[in-house]
């Protein structure tokens, strides 16, 4: 395909999102689908112009005064990727498979800045609705902080040390550019792409096959090793989910003491015992997913893991389209979530065991909020320094996350490089519960 057919194909995927309210993953495969002479490289270009016409959608739309697909797409081809406005016409003359060529107004919004009236909420590429609590936990670096996350993503991989060393995998994976990661212990990273370019498959490669590496954003593996985990311990990981967590900390306890995995969704936990499996994790006990069934465990644990459901605002670079589908009423129902996965993970810690809250968000409602409020329910909980564990494991010249209050800590694009992660820990004290 001709980058005219490219254009269509992204402008068409984008307005099937638009009127269907399909994630923006399915209505790329539908499209694939139904047009297989498309090949991967093609792809490949299609879902880079719509991704990336949805992580900076707002900004986009307000420099071309509308916010249809084709001038999605365009502002994206002109000021993401680079292009020539009256390349692009060029190109596009007589292609039948093209776009209309530029209008001269679309020519005139493609080559001028952002109007100087802009609101910051536009800028930084977040709802307008969210943009208040956003700014006052970011205050002047807000938009900078938006910014990141309307940004691609790298490729990130954590390297098993059950199976190889961060060395072994760095030296079979050199073709790809990856590189140690500037924070996670275990940590490699291969670049983001930029324009139609695409990132490798690495779950075709040998040693991912072998084992000796997962796919894990290094947020995730940051929040894993932060856990302070010990080999011997007992351990529950409360919200495993798929298990990239606890196949980390399995690792980290180098496969001694008990790693016990337990997820209320169990279509969520079904890649876990094939994920196991590759790794060589000997020291995981998957547990069903009724609550009772842990029954034995109450007061047992030496850590305990909440992953908890949130809004997923840490990962819109990963998962643009759920950024401008989120609303006030999904987000005070995931406030609701989160408050009982705590209620129901803390009785499993035992009096001097730690509880671990983590999420996927960087809107201090799901974090700070959740944390304090559940510290007024139990003051035998109290919440300790993460800047001390994280100073401790990595040094003082890294990347620094922020942090609200000096003791819980949040990643995010623009501080950390990583996707968005909140992690907090408060241990029990000898009291019950």
């Amino acid at each position: 395909m001709r980058l005219g057919g490219r254009a269509a194909a992204a402008i068409d995927v984008l307005g099937t999102i638009e009127r269907q309210h399909r994630p923006a993953s399915e209505a790329l495969k539908e499209w694939g689908s139904a047009h297989r002479f498309a090949g991967s490289g093609d792809r490949a270009a299609i879902g880079n112009l719509v991704y990336d016409a949805l992580r900076s959608r707002a900004s986009h739309s307000t420099r071309m005064g509308a916010d249809s697909p084709r001038a999605l797409v365009f502002s994206v081809l002109v000021n993401d990727w680079g292009m020539d406005a009256e390349a692009l016409n060029a190109t596009f003359s007589g292609d039948r498979f093209a776009p209309e060529t530029l209008t001269e107004d679309e020519q005139d919004r493609l080559s001028a800045i952002l109007p100087e009236d802009t609101p910051d909420w536009a800028r930084a590429d977040i709802p307008e609705w969210l943009w208040p609590p956003f700014a006052d936990a970011f205050e002047e670096e807000a938009v900078a902080e938006g910014r990141g996350l309307a940004g691609r993503p790298p490729l990130d991989l954590r390297t098993n040390a059950l199976k190889a060393t961060r060395q072994k995998v760095l030296s079979a994976l050199r073709h790809f550019g990856a590189n140690a990661s500037p924070i996670a212990l275990q940590g490699i990273r291969i670049p983001p792409t930029a324009r139609d370019q695409r990132l490798p498959n690495l779950q075709a490669e040998a040693g991912y096959q072998k084992g000796w590496f997962e796919i894990q954003d290094e947020g995730s593996q940051i929040a894993a090793e932060l856990v302070l985990a010990k080999p011997g311990e007992q351990i529950l990981d409360f919200c495993a989910g798929a298990g990239g967590k606890t196949l980390a900390l399995a690792a980290i306890v180098e496969n001694k003491g008990q790693v016990h995995a337990f997820d209320a969704d169990r279509h969520r936990l079904a890649p876990i015992h094939e994920r196991l499996k590759r790794a060589g994790a000997r020291n995981v006990q998957v547990h069903p997913p009724e609550l009772g069934k842990l029954s034995g465990l109450e007061g047992r644990m030496d850590r305990v893991i909440v992953d908890a459901p949130c809004s997923g605002s840490g990962v819109w670079r990963r998962h643009p389209d759920a950024k401008w589908k989120l609303t006030e009423h999904a987000l005070e129902a995931r406030f609701d979530e989160q408050e009982r996965v705590l209620e129901e993970a803390a009785p499993f810690v035992r009096p001097g065991g730690f509880l671990v809250y983590i999420t996927c968000s960087i809107l201090p409602p799901e974090n700070e909020g959740q944390v304090y409020a559940f510290t007024e329910r139990h003051p035998h909980f109290t919440l300790l320094s993460a800047g001390e564990a994280w100073e401790d494991l990595y040094g003082y010249e890294k990347p620094k996350p922020w942090s609200a209050d000096g003791c819980s800590v949040t990643l995010t694009p623009a501080s950390a490089g990583t996707d968005g992660f909140f992690f907090a820990v408060l241990e029990r004290q000898t009291e019950t519960v």
